[in-house]
This record gives structure tokens, C-alpha cells and sequence, in this order.
């Protein structure tokens, strides 16, 4: 089972640059609003693309998705524990409390 993190573990992991945050949702949801600094990847690119976004598997790497019954986050954590990343966690409760907390979101993709 993936650790988990708080909203306020993650927002001072992302100030002070210490985390890869890892978006489960992908997609239009991903191009519409996601946590700063967060790159996409979902459970069915797992394998081809976590070495690209992630390339130090020892670094702390939280994932999310949508809110706590979304199973995305924890699905990609879970490949990417399996694929020998050592410090995944998962913030369950996803962008919907993220954004209900008044915290800031990014919108628009990266270029690759």
C-alpha cells in the first residue's frame, strides 16, 4: 500500500522543490487544471514514459487524481513502485480539495 501525504506536506514539498508531483488524470483534465508544477502520467503510460518524466527513481514522487474515490493515483503509484521507484506517495484527496483549500493551479500542457 502507497504512503500518503497531506495537502499541507505536499504544498510545502512543492515550495520548497523537494517533490515530482505526478497527475493521474492525464489528459483534457490535465490541460484544464492540475497542481503546480505537475507532470502527467497515466497508469496506461506507466511503463513507456515514467523513465523520461522520472528519471531518479530515489526521489520523492507523490501522484493524484480528481478526490479519494478516484483509484488513479493510487493505480500509478502502485506501477511505479513496481518499476522500483522508492519514495511514492499518493495525496488521496486529489485536486478537488487542493483547489477547495484556495491553493494555486496551473493550466495548459508542456512542451515535451
Amino acid at each position: 500500500m502507497t504512503a500518503r501525504i497531506t495537502r499541507d506536506e505536499l504544498r510545502e514539498a512543492i515550495e520548497a522543490g523537494t517533490v515530482t508531483v505526478v497527475d493521474a488524470l492525464g489528459g483534457d483534465y490535465y490541460a484544464r487544471q492540475h497542481l503546480p508544477g505537475a507532470v502527467a502520467l497515466v497508469e496506461a503510460d506507466v511503463t513507456d514514459r515514467a523513465g523520461e518524466l522520472l528519471p531518479d527513481r530515489d526521489a520523492t514522487v507523490v501522484t493524484y487524481c480528481s478526490n479519494l474515490s478516484c483509484p488513479n493515483s493510487g493505480r500509478v503509484a502502485d506501477r511505479l513502485t513496481a518499476l522500483g521507484y522508492t519514495d511514492v506517495r499518493k495525496y488521496a484527496e486529489g485536486i478537488e480539495d487542493w483547489v477547495a483549500a484556495g491553493l494555486p493551479t496551473e493550466s495548459g500542457t508542456r512542451a515535451r
